[in-house]
């Protein structure tokens, strides 16, 4: 008969205590376990398969065991995903389980699917965002231990985890300047998206830093169609740029599909940047898109250890986290031709 794995088997395939493993799998290793240890006790749960036992430590506690999420579209829809799964394996490690409600992006939905969440008893609540947005947390996510992923409480009320997007900005032009361009457009998105502002901010920090002027933003939406009728634009005059910011990998796409039709080589004549690090699209582009990565599974599993800190006693100020945007490079950069 295989028995189950333990705290106990934990500890000792860790090298560590059993309370320094209940430590980081509650959410509370941080300023009392080294992050190294941190990381040895999380890897030796995974290749355990260590599930706390739920029903006993909800007696002890007197707690549930168990965490409401509510999304706009991410539990429904095909991007996004990955917070709720960074969240999943945080919580699952720690011995918690997710009630997950979807909203579909009708907002008067969520104080509803909140109240739900609550009258269930759970532990804490997580608000996850498809795109980044602002969210004014319900009078319950106040009430209880509470974070926001890819999103933001205006009122600062609720830590809020979100992706780097200045930063994200900055490294798409500076993978370009870094290869020599000087001319460097950007497509902007739309001005409904937070992310959208951000991301151009950090463009024109990055080509200020480097002496130069930044160019005018191309507005520009987040489809194939968009990122085509915008790149014909963009390329079609004999002083196009040598390289160009699109606001997301599927723009992006678009852009390809035009200079293609355009007669223009990407990245020979002209190279291309994305964002999103999208699995159906970035990767699978010829030439493959070099982008920016939002890093859905961290800002999931980092909400996720936040959250647990607050269930168990850590600080409950309210904060702002940003997560870095790792920059993926593939084929679609290349030095400039002139």
């Amino acid at each position: 008969m295989i028995r189950k794995a333990t705290s106990k088997h934990v500890a000792e395939r860790a090298g560590v205590s059993r309370a320094a493993v209940s430590l980081v799998l509650n959410g509370r290793g941080d300023g009392n376990i080294a992050p190294a240890k941190q990381e040895a006790i999380r890897l030796a749960a995974r290749e355990l398969a260590y599930v706390p036992n739920s029903a006993a430590r909800s007696l002890r506690l007197q707690r549930s065991c168990t965490i409401g999420v509510v999304t706009d579209a991410i539990a429904t829809s095909a991007f996004g995903g990955g917070q709720l799964g960074g969240a999943i394996e945080v919580a699952r490690e720690a011995g918690y389980l997710l009630l997950v409600l979807d909203t579909h992006c009708v907002d008067q939905r969520a104080d509803a699917a909140f109240n739900m969440l609550q009258a269930r008893q759970v532990d804490g609540l997580m608000f996850a965002a498809q795109c980044m947005r602002s969210f004014h947390a319900p009078a319950s996510m106040r009430e209880l231990p509470s974070v926001l992923t890819n999103s933001f409480e205006p009122d600062n009320a609720v830590t809020g985890v979100c992706a780097d997007e200045v930063a994200g900005g900055r490294a798409a032009a500076q993978v370009l300047l870094d290869r020599g361009h000087r001319d460097i457009a950007i497509i902007s998105g739309t001005s409904d998206r937070v992310a959208a502002h951000l991301r151009v901010q950090g463009y024109r920090e990055a080509i200020a830093a480097a002496g130069l002027v930044p160019a005018t933003p191309v507005p520009g939406g987040w489809t194939i169609h968009d990122g085509y009728q915008v790149g014909r634009q963009v390329l079609a005059g004999p002083d196009r740029p040598t390289g160009v910011i699109c606001p997301n990998d599927r723009a992006a796409a678009g852009v390809l599909l035009a200079a293609r039709d355009l007669g223009i080589d990407v990245p020979g004549d002209v190279s291309v940047v994305g964002y999103d690090d999208d699995e159906h699209v970035a990767g699978v582009m010829i030439p493959a898109l070099t982008t920016v990565a939002i890093p859905q599974v961290a800002m999931g599993m980092e909400g996720m250890r936040r959250l647990l800190a607050q269930i168990n006693g850590g600080p409950t100020a309210p904060e702002q986290v940003l997560v870095p945007c790792p920059l993926i490079e593939r084929e679609s950069v290349a030095a400039p031709r002139r």
